[in-house]
């Protein structure tokens, strides 16, 4: 029997399963490709590079962030952003490499930067200095977990992720006062 015919969405579903099993370092193109039993070339039907399937793949991670909402408060969304990168192995790493080349849907951004209510140059700056802040947090937080389970910490290691919640409490209010003090009256 041929195997089944792909579509951009299932691709993208093979990839997380893959991402989840084997994380960044170990998911190409030949892995996916065999996961999905077809040849390499096939993906490229869908994908015209790894970095593309990479920046479907981010969007799918992103998914449950909020739609833009003035509404919202910054540390729901925050919280969000946060959760979503941690639910999947290395999604923070998936995220940071598309975010670093531009690459994917702006959403988490968009979401900041109408939880701050702005719309200026500096409140886009200030979305993405938070969006990098949650991005630089939550790869801390998965490198400490994948050394943990492979048995590379050290049993008297200190943990710099043992007060994460506050810390990222702590830098999400910071950057939540900064925006209120500069905000126009």
């Amino acid at each position: 029997m041929p195997p089944a015919r792909h579509d951009r969405h299932s691709v993208v579903d093979a990839a997380l399963r893959l991402l989840d099993d084997v994380g960044l370092p170990d998911l190409s193109m030949r892995r996916l490709a065999t996961e999905l039993e077809v040849q390499p070339s096939a993906l490229y039907w869908h994908f015209s590079s790894k970095q593309e399937l990479l920046a479907a793949v981010a969007d799918r991670i992103l998914a449950t962030v909020p739609e833009p909402d003035p509404a919202l408060p910054l540390t729901q969304v925050a919280v969000a952003i946060r959760d979503a990168l941690l639910a999947f192995r290395d999604g923070a790493e998936v995220v940071m490499s598309t975010y670093a080349l531009r690459l994917g849907a702006r959403r988490a951004q968009d979401s900041l930067l109408a939880a701050l209510g702005g719309t200026s140059t500096a409140d886009e700056s200030a979305a993405d200095a938070i969006f990098e802040f949650i991005l630089g947090h939550s790869m801390l937080l998965q490198q400490r977990m994948h050394a943990q389970s492979i048995g590379a910490v050290l049993a008297d290691a200190a943990d710099p992720t043992a007060r994460s919640e506050d810390v990222f409490a702590a830098g999400i209010g910071a950057f939540a006062a900064l925006s209120v003090r500069h905000s126009p009256s």
